[in-house]
């Protein structure tokens, strides 16, 4: 059985660019935005894409819903789940990917 789990590790290693690794640096709370945002600015969902995008712009958008400020159905509850430096962060992260 350990053999196994060392396997699995040097694998993991040396394929660094796979879709898992992608999110390794990804802050806190990040990668949950893809259950309803698409993870890639090539995929279209029925929720805006947010991979790519200018961070003042999500910023504003994700204090506007935990403000109340923005009407919405998930979005403000999601938003006070997560403090500014948090949202300030996740808006960094995505808006440097490229994918």
């Amino acid at each position: 059985m350990p053999l196994r789990f060392l396997l699995a590790a040097i694998l993991m290693c040396a394929c660094g660019h796979g879709a898992w690794a992608e999110g390794l640096d990804a802050p806190a709370g990040a990668l949950s935005c893809s259950g309803c945002h698409p993870a890639s600015a090539n995929v279209q969902t029925p929720a805006p894409g947010i991979v790519g995008r200018n961070a003042d712009d999500l910023v504003a958008s994700l204090l506007a819903f935990k403000n109340g400020k923005t009407p919405a159905t998930v979005m403000d509850r999601v938003a006070k789940g997560f403090t500014d430096d948090e949202i300030r962060a996740i808006a960094s992260w995505y808006a440097a990917r490229k994918d």
